[in-house]
């Protein structure tokens, strides 16, 4: 049986996102606020992705060369590194970076915020703290990762271009043939849709554990850490669930 805690805090973070929903239509909207977290989430986070992606491209490319090598399906290098990079590993990699640096620092910032009763003076004030510091947040991760993720798989099919041509020679033009020629639209589809999902998943995670953070300086310590575990968690919980969804439709 489920400990008490866990269906709590599932109840609490579920009650938090309809709040969410909530919010997200009415007016005023904090544009501004919007657009500068959308940077720190995006632009700021670019460096990390980028050189994660490129190694990511680099070495699966070398490590899978010797066993296509020793079955004689060396042109299928290409093709079986763009379809593994695009249909998983972008996405996932990806979101695992954004959860690690970005719901830690919203998870942080937030709880600190709390701790400092910043957001208790905001609410005397008659400002809407959740619209303002949860709203813009959340929304930034949901746009900004599917962005990061399509940043992140084109510099890593470029790293397998590099390293197929390592130990063999291939042009550019035949490269991305070989990737496309077997990509279907419902693995880009697949892939972009449930990107959003997990950005959402860690803006609103990390979210949660900073704005009800408590005991101090120690609460908001154990805010940072419990979001990048949970929101991770359930990054690859949705992966399972985008992967039965797409068996079920036929489009895996």
């Amino acid at each position: 049986m489920p400990h008490p805690t866990i269906l709590a805090s599932t109840g609490a973070l579920t009650h938090f996102a309809g709040r969410f929903f909530r919010e997200v239509v009415r007016p005023r909207y904090e544009v501004q606020e919007w657009l500068y977290q959308c940077y720190v989430v995006g632009y700021q986070s670019l460096p990390l992705v980028g050189s994660t992606a490129f190694i990511m491209g680099l070495v699966l490319t070398l490590r899978l060369r010797p066993t296509m090598v020793q079955f004689g399906a060396e042109s299928w290098i290409p093709t079986m590194v763009g379809l593994t990079i695009i249909r998983e590993m972008g996405p996932i990699i990806t979101a695992l970076m954004v959860a690690g640096k970005v719901s830690s620092n919203i998870g942080a910032e937030l709880g600190s915020m709390r701790v400092t009763e910043q957001i208790d003076s905001m609410e005397v004030s008659g400002t809407n703290p959740f619209k303002y510091l949860v709203v813009t947040r959340v929304l930034a991760t949901t746009l900004m990762l599917p962005v990061l993720t399509i940043v992140a798989d084109a510099i890593s099919l470029y790293a397998s271009y590099l390293g197929v041509n390592m130990q063999g020679v291939t042009t550019l033009a035949l490269f991305s043939h070989n990737i496309l020629g077997r990509l279907n639209f419902s693995d880009i589809t697949a892939a972009v849709v449930k990107t959003f999902c997990f950005g959402f998943a860690i803006g609103l995670i990390g979210c949660y554990k900073g704005y009800y953070a408590d005991k101090g300086t120690e609460g908001v310590g154990q805010a940072a850490n419990s979001a990048v575990v949970v929101s991770s968690l359930a990054v690859f919980i949705l992966d399972l669930l985008a992967v039965q969804v797409c068996l079920v439709l036929g489009i895996a």
